[in-house]
């Protein structure tokens, strides 16, 4: 009976432990991270300004359509992909989701989607 019991509790544990591999890297995998930023924004030194999520459409692309802001107009706001963010400032990304996802490998390349 002993020896029913550990091969049950070994077979829980490697169970377990596929579960957790495989959750992490399906939500890590499949969704890169990304923010808002104005395309018309672009600083040499600097990147691209990271401006507030409701500006991007929630699909994939915004690109081309302005949206208005209060009292001011973001003109070409889109989401940029696997960026390197610094004050308020997004470069060294990718505005296209599908190559931010297959140069992001195994694993999270970022922390969270903030930015407004």
């Amino acid at each position: 009976m002993a020896e029913t019991r550990r091969r049950l509790r070994s077979s829980t544990v490697v169970l377990g432990g596929m579960g957790v591999l495989a959750a992490a890297l399906s939500a890590c995998g499949s969704d890169p991270d990304r923010r808002c930023v104005d395309r018309d924004s672009y600083d040499y030194i600097n990147g691209y300004k990271i401006v507030a999520d409701k500006n991007c459409s929630s699909g994939t692309s915004s690109s081309g359509k302005g949206r208005k802001t209060g009292k001011t107009k973001v003109t070409d706001a889109d989401w940029y992909y696997d960026a390197d963010v610094s004050g308020g400032w997004a470069d060294d990304g990718t505005f296209s989701r599908d190559e931010a996802v297959d140069r992001g490998g195994f694993g999270c390349s970022g922390s969270g989607s903030g930015g407004g």
